[in-house]
């Protein structure tokens, strides 16, 4: 056994034997640490110091699941789900942090529900709204309700659907790459027959008596609640980084009045690149400076923020998965959980020629972006732990405003195939998963996604504002820019290195300068 992170950082097959074990000597975690009190971690805090009720702030799924699903097989397979994952049993505690309760504490009879709905692909729409939001309105934190599973059977020659809805304080989107597949393998297995029995004990079955399989999943190295816990004592030792997040939110402006700028009053606006652009923007370009998607695509956010406004530099918050490698003894490749950051950046994508983006703007611009995401600490982990876990750093940073902007790239989906236990073509009819009168958090957010379809992936990019600050005209400019600016980025054909690709101190001017005298010789030969 060795795990996913020893892949990359062994990267031949002699390392790798060298850090691999048998099975039996893995070594994980008692069976039940993550059983128990924990405190809140960033995230989780964070969503409590949002104004208006959080009960039902979700993510929701819907796959195409087979005719002949099965309600027992469905229930069996989330109580496998429910029992193995100790996150999915967390309740909000009454002292303000949360518990997760024992196996067997959270019944999947009650979680699970099983309505009969018409084939018809415009019906079938029209249900998985309205289970969501019943799946929705069926989730409690405060009683440890955070998992709600719909079939939507719709007959015996009919693929059904399986709305999936978890409260987001037990998800996000790495999670569901764990959950989902770990729910279609408790399924599969309930509907196998175990192996004969052994001789010894034939005598002990009935004859023609079917042996169910018990549904095996692979173990979780590392709980949540460790995690959890672990966060709070790695709170107290990033306080240097405090000067780097108060210079970054120095002369930010917050305008949101969480009484008004609801989640109510938000407006969306959905935009697609085509496939000859993203391509680039998610392959060679970031393989030709070394870097990765977000470096692109910020890249291309930085361009735009500043032709709209006449800003140089560019103030907002950016998402990340959170599972930073900050603990050598900590694995959360198969954790479940809700592991999100968000911590500011201030871009400066330089000066930039429109008529020209593929030009030396695209260059100029993705390296000073890069240079300036990797100038953040730890991946941005830090300032969550001092925003909202550390008392002392809490204040100070409490007094900085939000930033207006926040961006988001979710990374490649796969689309809706038309097979069992994909995705399902309704999955768009499923609406937002928070209440109406939640406070937004930022007044402009960019959520960004590639889809993979058959003529190829598309990057789609929601933009989503407060109503009462900006008018839809204002934001489609600066999504079209945006998009104009990334189409300029994908047609550069250069590459070039940048200071943190390097192990010594050398600045950008001085890479560039010697990249050019060594085009020059090579071209003098």
């Amino acid at each position: 056994v060795f795990s996913p992170r020893d892949v990359f950082r062994y990267q031949s097959v002699r390392e790798l034997a060298a850090v691999a074990v048998e099975e039996r000597q893995r070594r994980g975690e008692p069976e039940e640490a993550g059983v128990g009190w924990f405190p809140a971690t960033p995230i989780m805090a964070w969503l409590n110091d949002l104004a208006g009720p959080i009960g039902d702030f979700s993510q929701t799924v819907v796959l195409q699941v087979p005719p002949g699903l099965g309600l027992d097989r469905l229930i069996c397979a989330v109580r496998v789900v429910l029992d193995h994952h100790d996150v999915l049993r967390l309740r909000v505690s009454v002292d303000g942090g949360y518990e997760v309760a024992p196996r067997g504490a959270v019944v999947a009879d009650g979680c699970v529900r099983r309505v009969e709905v018409s084939g018809e692909p415009g019906d079938l729409a029209a249900a998985v709204a309205e289970e969501a939001v019943v799946s929705r309105s069926g989730l409690d934190p405060v009683a440890g309700q955070l998992v709600r599973v719909a079939w939507l059977d719709a007959g015996a020659e009919v693929s059904g659907r399986l709305v999936v809805t978890v409260h987001h304080l037990a998800v996000d989107g790495v999670s569901w790459r764990i959950l989902l597949p770990d729910l279609f393998t408790a399924w599969h297995a309930t509907g196998q027959e175990a192996a004969p029995p052994a001789a010894a004990h034939e005598e002990a079955v009935h004859e023609g008596a079917v042996q169910p399989t018990v549904p095996v999943l692979e173990p979780v190295p590392t709980s949540f609640r460790t995690w959890a816990h672990r966060l709070h004592d790695e709170a107290a030792r990033r306080v240097g980084e405090l000067d780097h997040w108060t210079r970054t939110l120095g002369g930010g402006t917050g305008r949101l009045d969480p009484s008004t700028d609801t989640f109510a009053t938000q407006r969306h606006l959905t935009l697609e690149l085509p496939a000859d652009v993203t391509v680039p923007l998610l392959t060679r370009l970031p393989a030709a400076f070394r870097g990765r998607v977000n470096d692109v695509l910020l890249a291309g956010l930085a361009l735009a923020v500043t032709r709209c406004t006449g800003q140089r530099e560019v103030l907002l918050d950016l998402e990340g998965h959170g599972r930073e490698e900050i603990f050598p003894d900590v694995d959360l490749s198969r954790t479940v959980g809700w592991f999100t950051t968000i911590h500011p950046v201030r871009l400066d994508a330089g000066p930039a020629d429109w008529t020209d983006l593929p030009g030396p703007t695209a260059a100029r611009a993705i390296k000073r972006v890069k240079e300036q995401l990797r100038a953040t600490p730890g991946e941005g982990i830090g300032y969550g732990l001092l925003r909202h876990l550390n008392p002392v750093t809490a204040r100070e940073l409490a007094r900085c405003p939000v930033p207006e902007l926040a961006f988001n790239y979710l990374g490649r989906v796969e689309a809706a195939t038309g097979a069992d236990w994909s995705p399902a073509p309704e999955s768009e009819a499923v609406g937002g998963g928070h209440a109406d009168d939640l406070a937004l958090p930022h007044a402009l957010e960019v959520n960004a996604l590639t889809r993979d379809l058959p003529d190829g992936p598309r990057l789609s990019a929601t933009w989503s504002w407060a109503g009462r600050l900006y008018g839809e005209e204002q934001v489609r400019e600066l999504a079209e820019a945006w998009f104009t600016a990334l189409t300029g980025l994908s047609r550069h054909t250069g590459d070039g290195l940048t200071p943190s690709d390097l192990l010594i101190s050398i600045s950008q001017e001085e890479i560039d300068a010697f990249a050019a005298e060594l085009d020059a010789e090579w071209s003098a030969r």
